[in-house]
């Protein structure tokens, strides 16, 4: 049984009425959330989530919400991922705190037109080329090596983003100081561009690369472009608020990063044996269908992901705690913003774009 086009359509009008109305909540009123703030408007995504995988039950079968929910946390999970890279992009900029909002809302809304993009695009391409499975098998287990084992190719990230500075500098007029969220301001007379521009192009850029990251992991759990994006929707919807609610909570998750591994990797292996059942291509089993390669159900790969993170999460609350008895985690712990200025200090790039050192760091 398909999804009926008037669910299809109606859920995409709803939830775009909603996301234009958290839009218009921070435009009227920036601020910075607070802890019950932020709680509530996470559980409120996480039930709204859950109430669309029931109404999708009730509409359909139990196959396309157990796919919704099994996308959904997989993106959910990756999203979480995301946060760490926004944290430092926060820090590395130097954005103020009344304007995180606004930034991470542009953040999302950038994320969610390159996933559209690729989510058509990937449509497309599985609708023709049955053989793409086995790219993007391999390439979720190649990326499932990389987050579980970094080595050294994260070690110039942050010179890369300094690059980036330099030829955005060179390219366009920028203002030492923000002026709020504004992209544009008015210095010495002259129309420049602050250095929120900067902050919005690093955000895409970062937006881009979990997005060829993601993409390809939820279509190992469904081949539904509905069910793609909205599973991408409502993980990206409550992302915001998560990153306000986990604060100096962030760098706890030390494992986080080997359940995201596991789980893409568990997604890779299972497009590759997806891809060998539909095989077509001639240099393998002569062009025909590998009959004894196994095709994972849904409700397992709903399994595997949600142990995968309960594990990682445990574990990582586990250490944090044995961590907590030699230094109070939340009183003295350091927040995700004071890690990721640690990296830049360490890393030898400026903490923000003007390139000042803080007055700390003046008084060092």
């Amino acid at each position: 049984m398909e999804l009926p086009l008037w669910f299809e359509v109606g859920s995409l009008v709803g939830l775009t009425l909603i996301l234009v109305a958290d839009l218009l909540l921070i435009i009227k009123r920036p601020h910075v959330p607070s802890t019950k703030e932020s709680t509530l408007w996470v559980v409120f995504y996480v039930v709204l989530a859950l109430l669309f995988a029931l109404l999708m039950l009730a509409v359909t079968n139990g196959e396309y919400a157990g796919q919704f929910v099994a996308g959904w946390l997989t993106e959910y999970s990756l999203s979480i991922d995301n946060l760490f890279v926004f944290v430092l992009i926060m820090s590395q900029f130097s954005v103020p705190r009344a304007a995180q909002q606004k930034v991470l809302m542009v953040g999302i809304i950038i994320a969610l037109i390159l996933r559209g993009i690729f989510i058509l695009l990937g449509a497309a391409i599985i609708e023709q080329f049955s053989w793409v499975f086995y790219v993007f098998g391999a390439f979720l287990i190649y990326t499932a090596w990389r987050q579980a084992f970094p080595g050294d190719e994260d070690e110039d990230e942050e010179k890369k983003e300094s690059f980036i500075v330099r030829l955005l500098r060179r390219r366009i007029a920028v203002s030492d100081e923000y002026d709020g969220a504004k992209v544009r301001t008015v210095l010495n007379g002259k129309k420049v561009f602050t250095p929120m521009i900067i902050v919005f192009a690093a955000l895409g850029m970062t937006d881009l690369l979990f997005a060829i990251d993601s993409i390809p992991a939820i279509f190992g759990i469904t081949q539904s472009p509905f069910i793609v994006f909205t599973a991408n929707l409502f993980a990206l919807m409550g992302l915001r608020q998560l990153y306000f609610l986990l604060g100096g909570l962030l760098d706890r998750l030390k494992y986080l990063h080997f359940g995201i591994a596991f789980i893409l990797a568990f997604i890779g292996v299972k497009l590759v044996l997806h891809a060998m059942h539909e095989n077509e291509l001639p240099f393998i089993n002569g062009g025909e269908h590998i009959e004894w390669a196994p095709e994972i159900s849904t409700w397992v790969s709903l399994g595997v992901i949600v142990a995968s993170m309960l594990v990682a999460t445990v574990a990582s609350l586990i250490a944090a705690r044995r961590d907590g008895l030699r230094e109070p985690v939340l009183a003295t712990g350091p927040t995700p913003v004071g890690h990721a200025e640690d990296v830049a200090d360490e890393q030898g790039t400026p903490r923000s774009v003007d390139s000042h050192p803080s007055d700390g760091d003046a008084a060092r």
